[in-house]
């Protein structure tokens, strides 16, 4: 089989305080995570975005330790599994790709191609698919794939998503039930699913299937988990003044506490690693949220980090799609019912919703170079002598 490579790609997140705006920079010049009509004010965006939130990220991170966990506990995911590969009889070399920081992508890519790896394997930390996570990630290897003829030369298989997975499935039931068993009443209490959200658009108009692959992983854990206990499912993290997949977190919180839920167990659905959304947003905020409308018992599932049954389902995910017929770059979109990996939209005159969307948009972004030519006292408007 020659030397064998997993390649694990996952989002990244700042080490320290200092990486805090560098880290947003990359993070909102994705057209995948925010998309505008013009690309060339992508990075002034970006550069916008990170310059107005840097104070108050830099104060998330602090509350959590100064700097994410990610890159750790990734780190540690990967050693776990190679020692779990071995034990199946697979050798296998580990890397890490992150979309937004160190160690980025194309590190990964150039430490397999100097450690002269014959076959890899693909492997999205991200259960679930969605064209702002794993679709990202997919679209940067397609290009460098595209533009080195030595990556060229490399036998890969890309893993699209996992979430049906049934190690995967069972150590998050456990999880879930361990941390019920906390409670006085466990069969009464709510059991609360949050998930990253995305712009309702990437599902209506991009085809992202995100959305039924969270619903249906939530119906399989509760499956599972053969609890009686009511569930809730809410999507949290939303940037931008867009429409995003609802409901939303911070409004399904106080309308239980509103319907008189006094237990609330939070389940963390799409993230399988402790970071800023768990140990900051649900932790810190959302528990607050949750005090604030009456709910005073708040628990929440640890994300899965280095989970012996996890890392059971990784590894066996790892050797059945050695064993497949290998699933290339480019036909992720074609698997997944033809997604628009790279969404485009189009104008059209006249009273249309695709024209009030545009004009909203076009309207945005006059008014944030704007803000921009305040801030760094130069462009056309200063040229001309009107600022």
């Amino acid at each position: 089989m020659g030397r064998v490579g997993v390649l694990l790609l996952n989002l990244g997140g700042p080490d320290e305080l200092d990486d805090v705006r560098h880290f947003l920079f990359n993070l909102f010049s994705d057209p995948e995570i925010i998309r505008i009509p013009v690309p060339a004010f992508q990075k002034p965006l970006a550069w916008l975005i990170s310059t107005l939130r840097e104070k108050k990220s830099k104060a998330n991170y602090q509350v959590i330790g100064g700097g994410s966990p990610l890159r750790r506990i990734t780190e540690a995911q990967a050693q776990a599994l190679k020692d779990k590969l071995q034990e199946k009889g697979q050798d296998a070399e580990m890397y890490i790709g992150m979309r937004y920081w160190h160690p980025y992508t194309e590190e990964a890519i150039a430490s397999i191609k100097r450690d002269r790896i014959t076959k890899l394997v693909i492997l999205p930390l991200y259960p679930q698919f969605s064209i702002s996570t794993s679709g990202s990630s997919f679209r940067l290897l397609e290009k460098l794939w595209q533009e080195d003829p030595a990556l060229q030369q490399i036998e890969y298989t890309v893993i699209p998503s996992w979430y049906q997975q049934p190690d995967y499935l069972h150590a998050m039931a456990q999880m879930t039930a361990k941390e019920l068993d906390q409670f006085s009443n466990p069969d009464e209490v709510q059991i609360f699913f949050s998930a990253h959200g995305v712009p309702v658009s990437y599902v209506e108009e991009a085809g992202d299937p995100y959305q039924k692959e969270i619903e249906e992983c939530t119906k399989l854990i509760i499956k599972n988990l053969n609890r009686p206990n009511p569930y809730t499912l809410a999507y949290q993290s939303r940037v931008g003044p867009v429409e995003w997949l609802k409901p939303y977190t911070e409004d399904a919180i106080p309308e239980l506490g509103a319907k008189g839920v006094k237990d609330l167990l939070v389940v963390p659905i799409s993230f399988v690693s402790e970071h800023i959304e768990t140990l900051q947003e649900i932790d810190v905020e959302y528990r607050e949220l949750a005090e604030e409308s009456g709910i005073h018992n708040f628990h929440r599932v640890p994300a899965l980090d280095t989970n012996p049954l996890f890392i059971e389902g990784l590894a066996n995910l790892v050797v059945d799609a050695l064993d497949a017929p290998s699933v290339k770059l480019a036909q992720v979109s074609q698997l997944k019912k033809k997604v628009k990996m790279y969404p485009q939209e189009r104008w059209e005159w006249g009273m249309t919703t695709a024209a009030e969307v545009w004009n909203g948009r076009l309207a945005m972004i006059g008014f944030l170079a704007l803000i921009i030519e305040l801030i760094s006292g130069q462009g056309p408007l200063h040229f001309v002598g009107l600022l």
